[in-house]
């Protein structure tokens, strides 16, 4: 559904203005107040018609559309609207957006006969999902994402139907149920018979013959780890992309990834657009770290979390069969720790957990050293699990070292497992005191493992989802948000990145069970404060409209990941 806008006239708003003033004289507030003099006109269906947005908010419409990367070239790219009671629809691009008199299809689901059980088997246009849903009596209605679902008429009929799969980045649990599910979906639900997958990553575009994919040749691969398909990180070259795309009459792209693999799926659909191509893209995130902006948590990470359980598990064993003994875990988490909070959690066996988002010290009163000198003297044994990303500024202090990046532009870390089993072992030693430390380091087992019985049943609602809303003519990247699956603007989920607040009750939950010092300082507070003000908040530019930017503010004010 493409955008659009009608503008008052231009005295409206003074009118307007006027009547509100008129009010205020009579005493009349906002829960009595005089009948207007004419009756308002029904209200049309958000679907049917357009939204009405105040003339001077209008200017600054376009340039809430450059929320992305503050470029007036992606303006065109972004569609906000506005409706009453302060609510705002971060919408989706649609080919009727570009691409005039494209026919319509009815949608064979609708003669399925596994859904003619169904109540209802298509989404209401005007279903919408706040980003937000805890409320107040007073509070506006906020920011809003398209629902995802089946629509009732789509935009390719299915033997048009030429899809693509591709997936990138690091490996993630869940990769081949998701390319199992799309196949499966779009054959069994679409009847599409051209399928294709494009093998190691945005590379395989211009690299690689296209692999044909069939319900068959994927039957088994969801009980296998990693991706029938392969993966790499970098190789992306929009032009050469899209090129092939259109070369082959792709029309039809799904991108499996993270945050970087989600940019690289705009930056791709933004060169559809710009050629006029009659082609969906549509995007599902994928990253171990939870680390998504705006989605629940993505797939993979409960599977990650669980299996996070055996090496703490092992590590506690460890621990307690030695004198003094420490058993030191590793877990995934770049800058996010998701995986080391919620294995903390749900082990009840660790004594100190560190993340990136929780700075902490070494030496001195209450630092690290101190707290685990008195925890073994206390129970004899320790368990301590560290995300990757942790300590990297106290590492950058002591080891001279490189800013390197990987393919992905992704800053290369340091091991802090190894820096903190040496660091521990040396003041010991300086202590005179017996100790013995075990250093596990599971991440690359974790991530290559198949997914659980959760995860596959959320990787097949995102694949189906995703399926839906590329058949109805969208771009985008679904997500579940607050329990129920959308299509999210590809800027949304790129422009911030999901942290653990440590200012929230969840970390307040972590630090009570373990017992461990928060090790922040005030001013370590008030940052993260601030820090969680800012989050999940697209960037937006000077002049957007008060109505929109109070709501976004609004939405951004708890976190999708956040605890209440």
């Amino acid at each position: 559904m493409a955008s659009h806008i009608i503008l008052p006239p231009e005295d409206a708003d003074e009118n307007h203005h006027q009547e509100e003033e008129e009010r205020e004289e009579l005493g009349h507030d906002d829960g009595e107040r005089a009948p207007p003099e004419h009756p308002p006109k029904a209200a049309l269906p958000f679907s049917a018609t357009c939204v009405r947005i105040s003339r001077d908010s209008y200017p600054n419409l376009r340039a809430l559309r450059n929320a992305s990367s503050v470029s007036l070239a992606d303006a065109a790219y972004v569609k906000i609207s506005e409706g009453d009671f302060g609510y705002v629809l971060d919408d989706v691009p649609h080919l009727t957006d570009y691409v005039p008199d494209i026919p319509t299809y009815p949608n064979p689901l609708q003669d399925h006969p596994a859904y003619s059980t169904v109540k209802q088997y298509f989404v209401n246009e005007d279903d919408t999902v706040p980003q937000k849903v805890v409320v107040q009596k007073n509070s506006r209605r906020g920011v809003h994402f398209r629902r995802a679902g089946p629509r009732q008429r789509i935009y390719f009929g299915p033997d048009e139907v030429k899809a693509c799969i591709v997936t990138c980045g690091g490996l993630c649990p869940g990769l081949n149920t998701v390319i199992r599910e799309l196949v499966c979906g779009l054959s069994h639900m679409y009847n599409v018979n051209s399928i294709f997958g494009i093998q190691n990553g945005y590379k395989g575009f211009y690299s690689s013959n296209y692999l044909p994919l069939t319900p068959k040749s994927v039957n088994d691969i969801h009980k296998r780890g990693g991706t029938v398909l392969g993966t790499s990180r970098g190789g992306h070259d929009t032009k050469k992309i899209v090129d092939n795309i259109q070369d082959r009459g792709i029309n039809q792209v799904y991108i499996i990834g993270g945050d970087g693999t989600q940019k690289g799926a705009y930056e791709i659909f933004k060169e559809i657009r710009k050629r006029g191509l009659k082609v969906s893209v549509a995007g599902v995130p994928k990253t171990i770290d939870n680390d998504i902006a705006i989605i629940d948590k993505s797939f993979g990470f409960d599977t990650a979390v669980e299996e996070a359980q055996r090496a703490i598990d092992s590590a506690h064993v460890e621990a307690c069969s030695a004198e003094n003994g420490i058993g030191l875990v590793k877990l995934m988490g770049r800058y996010s720790g998701f995986i080391a909070m919620y294995a903390t959690l749900a082990s009840r066996d660790v004594d100190c957990c560190l993340i990136p988002e929780s700075p902490f010290y070494m030496d001195g009163e209450g630092g690290l050293l101190q707290y685990i000198e008195r925890r073994l003297k206390e129970n004899k044994h320790m368990v301590i699990v560290v995300a990757e990303g942790a300590g990297q500024d106290l590492i950058a202090k002591s080891i001279a070292k490189s800013d390197q990046q990987d393919a992905s532009g992704n800053k290369l870390l340091l091991d802090i497992g190894l820096w903190l089993t040496h660091k521990i072992k040396e003041y010991f030693k300086s202590k005179k005191m017996e100790m013995t430390i075990k250093y596990i380091d599971p991440t690359y087992m974790i991530r290559a493992i198949p997914s659980n019985a959760s995860d596959n049943v959320y990787c097949t609602l995102l694949a189906h989802s995703a399926i839906h809303g590329a058949m109805a003519g969208y771009s985008f990247t679904v997500g579940m948000v607050n329990g129920r699956h959308t299509f999210i603007p590809f800027y949304r989920v790129t422009s911030t990145r999901n942290k653990v607040k440590v200012t929230d009750r969840m970390w307040a939950r972590l630090l009570s069970s373990t017992n461990q010092p928060s090790f922040l300082s005030q001013k370590d507070i008030d940052e993260a404060s601030e820090a969680d003000r800012h989050a999940n908040r697209p960037p937006l530019p000077m002049g957007a409209s008060h109505r929109v930017a109070s709501s976004f503010e609004q939405s951004a004010s708890t976190s999708s990941n956040g605890e209440s």
